[in-house]
């Protein structure tokens, strides 16, 4: 192959590229792009823990869809394949799912997304990552920058709202009812 040219994966090829070696995070970008990054550290994934409990145990309570853990991978409608830090999808979605298609990255975009920054993460390149997620469809997407105690709400059609100092940030549309609370998330380790 030509020096700068990539052979694009299709998503059988990547999901079989990414179980051959779960240590790296690995995503796809719409291009084709395969890029990996360095794993989060352990701040971020304790952070990543907290909230994906809140989520999850709404979740149970609220009964209309269900939580993923981080690095749920999505193959998305304009091909790129990524992983947020937690996700929401309705039930009646996830149940149209094949049981190979549940098994591996699923074939749809979450309902609703929530992506930290980290050290390997910055805000800037999770910003890029949340108008992809937008642009494929998410109806709801929260970007928080513990470092800055910043929460960024994402909306189809909308700049981001940005929500500074907050001690705790609401759910609407898909996840009306949840009530993420920040203080763990901020205070992290």
């Amino acid at each position: 192959m030509p020096p700068g040219r990539h052979q694009v994966m299709n998503d059988d090829e990547f999901w079989a590229f990414c179980a051959r070696d779960r240590k790296r995070r690995v995503e796809r970008r719409a291009s084709g792009e395969i890029f990996f990054t360095a794993n989060p550290g352990l701040e971020t994934s304790y952070r990543s823990a907290v909230l994906g409990a809140q989520l999850d145990a709404w979740s149970k309570m609220d009964g209309r869809g269900y939580a993923f853990a981080a690095y749920a991978g999505y193959f998305l409608p304009d091909g790129a394949a990524l992983a947020p830090y937690a996700s929401w999808v309705l039930k009646s979605r996830v149940e149209r799912l094949t049981r190979k298609q549940k098994r591996q990255f699923a074939p749809l975009c979450p309902d609703f997304v929530v992506e930290l920054t980290s050290p390997a993460d910055p805000v800037e390149t999770m910003q890029a990552k949340m108008r992809e997620w937008m642009e494929n469809g998410a109806s709801l997407s929260w970007l928080i920058d513990a470092d800055n105690r910043t929460v960024y709400v994402y909306r189809p059609g909308q700049d981001p709202e940005e929500l500074a100092g907050v001690d705790h940030v609401d759910g609407e549309g898909p996840v009306a009812g949840f009530r993420l609370e920040l203080t763990d998330i901020w205070e992290g380790l």
